[in-house]
């Protein structure tokens, strides 16, 4: 466990119970947890705010949040207790009562927040059992005083109408169709569920309720908000029943408790789908059949205990399979728990809903959702294997890709379309990294469609081959790959060319022809490339592999020829061919992902222009709080550049640190094996190293953010964009197997550490397609890299891929550096 000190006066770590305990309610910025794995899932923050939806955020949200409101986090799952003349909430939001004692403690898949105020504690236990579609809240309320306590309760939710863009737009429809139930302790929301819907939510209690409403003017009052709802100042509730306006879900409870008594109550929050003759059980009274039974399963403490013992087997289970042992507890933490954590939520949401992304726009990202998988697929392989599917589906036919897709329907977002000219490769990635882990080249084998069409479906192994072909059939003049609208970095913009401030940067391209390259893909095509032919040589299919290979050679011939700047690789030639990040431009002078992709895929390590290229990031980008994108950032809006010239200096693209970016450095790093530098840069930015940081950094101290602003910046060294962000994965993957060096090959598991010269030791415990290793890493010399030998089970093996045995036996491994 991590005890507070002066610099995490927020809160601590508390590792044994895989937590982050969270000490005050008025942290810099609301800390959140995700509930949830498969399809039904909640934001919650420490102060219990956020909403619930199931599948999509945007399409099934059941709880109503309203973004950027003042105060900021307004609108959640809330509780209202009054005692005597005090009134206030275990979460201290919404009523704001000072405490007498606060806790939040944000766990693997739960949140647990308690309150107490004069003699009364009440802790409430918020999770998704697995396998439903519902929201636990299991509320104890403790009489720690010598006198009895009579409480009136109050629990209070907001309904979203469903599709959460038109609940926040469309009032002079949404004002007349709100609908609810009430029966016993339940109250159903049925909005639109007389018309096309087939699907409603519900807000129980396993206790007979003294009273209720479902209107939210009728529980507030005129002219109220969360903080002074009339009904509790009155005490009393209305029994409302909404028609239009706003419907609201809340319980009324009176509880008596004597001396030292604790009560336990369930709340459960769900979602049910009826199929449309079942609809009913008489004329405008919706069938609960499915409701009831949900209820059912989560009516007493004791059952609600049995399903939060599963979610906690569960999480340990996933958490045992990579698990690293070492002098530094702070590395020990990020790997084995909340770096792990992270990816499974950037899984789940790509990104869609976080506090940061309101949930109704970008759904699943084909590039997103691919880099995504890289931190997740050791943890849920099956879950890895459909969403490659899912993914490759909303292919075009010549390998490019709508760069969205929405998780309810799983078809591309057409309003955004495609000409992302990245997304292809991405592809090629997830695949050959989910067959490496896995073993499962039967997925090569998959029918899969192009644009959902069943009709135009070709095997997986073809829309490899299509993403590799779209590169070499769009080059440049310069024998570079053409950008499209943008490249990963969606706002270098080099064919919008956009003075309109309503058109997006995105969407928009207004320059005939789309001349301008992209040094990045280049160094993509390569990496990634190189990882196509791996594949083919593994298949057999050796003159595919040799017409690849052709391909990559030139490429990395282009890049040596015309995409070396001197010092650096250059990021791209914009629209009229002029070179992007050049020595000779005024701003922008070197870009960050160029750096990172050319030097992933070694480019330049015969000539010394790889060891350059890194030296120029350490000079230039690299600062304090991580490595910016770009240096020095643009102080005026260039129209041959888009959208990452509008951002003030150091923050997002303009100069911020992208994390996303900063492990491809690492990578590179190791590829130099230079195993001292990319620890630094991993330490630069990891959670658990920025104990120092907390109030300044302002977002969750416990997972990555995708910026940070950089050193250009007003406020260097502040986050922004937490959760959702692809430096999750790419992180995880930077530090497990490029420095702690443990990889999967499709021949076992290669061991290639390049860490830093100081360590002596560490383990790392490995569960690979059913074997676990248990590998120990010595270095006498104190090197960086150069594995001596290795030993399993006592016996010198050749080279450094583990050999695979029988799923379920355990084998001891020592490698020796020297």
């Amino acid at each position: 466990m991590s005890k507070p000190t002066e610099d995490q006066q927020y809160g601590y770590f508390d590792d044994a119970a895989k937590e982050y305990v969270i000490t005050t309610p008025k942290t810099p910025y609301p800390w959140i947890n995700y509930l949830g794995d498969t399809a039904f899932f909640s934001l919650i923050s420490n102060t219990a705010g956020g909403y619930s939806f199931y599948k999509d955020a945007k399409f099934r949200r059941l709880t109503r949040y309203r973004y950027n409101n003042v105060p900021v986090d307004t609108g959640g799952r809330y509780f209202y207790i009054v005692d005597g003349d005090t009134a206030w909430s275990p979460a201290w939001k919404p009523l704001k009562t000072e405490l007498d004692s606060y806790e939040c403690r944000h766990g693997m898949g739960y949140t647990r927040v308690s309150g107490t105020k004069n003699d009364v504690t009440s802790s409430v236990l918020f999770f998704v059992p697995q396998g439903e579609n519902l929201e636990v809240q299991q509320m104890t309320l403790t009489n720690n005083g010598t006198e009895t306590k009579k409480l009136k309760l109050f629990s209070f939710v907001e309904w979203c109408l469903w599709n959460a863009e038109d609940d926040m737009t469309n009032f002079q429809r949404n004002f007349s169709t709100g609908q609810v139930e009430v029966k016993d302790s339940v109250i159903y929301h049925k909005t639109e569920y007389r018309e096309r819907r087939d699907h409603f939510a519900y807000y129980s209690v396993n206790t007979d309720i003294q009273g209720f409403d479902t209107c939210r003017d009728a529980f507030l009052g005129d002219y109220n908000g969360f903080d002074t709802p009339q009904t509790v100042a009155t005490g009393q509730p209305n029994n409302s029943i909404a028609h239009g306006w706003s419907p609201v879900g809340s319980h009324y409870i009176e509880v008596e408790l004597a001396p030292g008594e604790s009560r336990d109550l369930v709340f459960t929050l769900g979602y049910v789908e009826m199929p449309q003759d079942e609809k009913w059980e008489s004329k405008a009274v919706i069938n609960k059949t499915k409701a009831l039974a949900a209820i059912e399963r989560f009516d007493s403490a004791e059952k609600v205990q049995a399903a939060f013992k599963k979610l906690n087997n569960y999480w340990d289970e996933l958490l045992s399979k990579y698990i690293v042992s070492s002098d530094d507890e702070r590395l020990n933490r990020g790997v084995n728990i909340w770096n792990q954590y992270q990816n499974m939520v950037t899984f789940n949401m790509s990104r869609s809903a976080s506090f940061f992304e309101s949930g109704i726009g970008r759904g699943m990202g084909f590039r997103d959702s691919n880099q995504d998988l890289i931190g997740f697929v050791h943890l849920v392989p099956e879950r890895a294997r459909e969403r490659i599917i899912d993914i490759a589906s909303t292919q075009f036919e010549d390998g490019s890709a709508y760069h969205q897709y929405q998780p309810l329907t799983k078809r591309g977002n057409a309003a955004v379309g495609g000409n992302f000219n990245d997304d292809p490769m991405w592809l090629v990635q997830s695949v050959t990294v989910y067959i490496k882990e896995t073993g499962d080249f039967s997925i090569l084998e998959e029918q899969v469609p192009y644009d959902n069409d069943a009709s135009k479906a070709t095997s997986l192994f073809e829309h490899l081959t299509r993403s590799f072909n779209f590169i070499t059939n769009n080059l440049g003049e310069h024998g570079l790959p053409l950008i499209g609208r943008a490249d990963w970095n969606d706002c270098l913009n080099l064919n919008c060319f956009s003075m309109e401030p309503n058109e997006s940067f995105q969407t928009t391209e207004n320059k005939e022809g789309g001349r301008a390259e992209s040094v990045m893909i280049a160094g993509q095509f390569v990496l990634f490339g190189n990882d196509y032919i791996e594949l083919c040589e593994q298949l057999g299919k050796t003159a595919e592999a040799e017409r690849a290979r052709g391909h990559v050679e030139k490429m990395v011939a282009a890049i040596k020829e015309h995409a070396w700047d001197g010092e650096w690789f250059l990021r791209a030639y914009d629209a009229f061919g002029k070179k992007v990040g050049t020595n000779e431009a005024d701003e922008a002078k070197i870009f960050i992902e160029s750096q990172g992709f050319c030097t992933m895929a070694g480019i330049g390590l015969d000539d010394g222009k790889l060891q350059q290229s890194l030296d120029s990031v350490n000079k230039y980008l690299a600062c304090d709080y991580g490595i910016v994108l770009n240096y020095p950032a643009f102080t005026e809006y260039k129209v041959e550049y888009g959208e990452i010239s509008t951002y003030p200096q150091g923050y997002k693209e303009n100069g911020g640190i992208f994390c996303h970016n900063n492990p491809w450095i690492m990578i590179g790093e190791t590829v130099a094996k230079n195993g001292d530098r990319a620890f630094e840069y991993y330490t630069k930015i990891a959670p658990a190293y920025q104990d120092d940081k907390v109030k300044l950094h302002k977002t969750e101290p416990y997972v990555y953010a995708q910026m940070i602003a950089g050193k250009e910046a007003a406020t260097p060294g502040q986050a922004k964009n937490s959760w959702l962000t692809g430096t999750a994965a790419w992180n995880y993957v930077a530090i497990t197997q490029y420095i702690l060096g443990i990889k999967p090959h499709y021949n076992g598991l290669q061991i290639a550490p390049c860490i830093p010269r100081e360590w002596k030791e560490y383990s790392v415990k490995r569960v690979f397609r059913g074997v676990t290793y248990n590998i120990t890493i010595k270095n006498p010399e104190q090197r960086s890299t150069a594995v001596a030998w290795i030993t399993v089970g006592g016996i010198r093996i050749e080279g450094n891929i583990l050999p695979l045995f029988e799923a379920g036996t355990e084998h001891d491994v020592l490698v020796t550096l020297g």
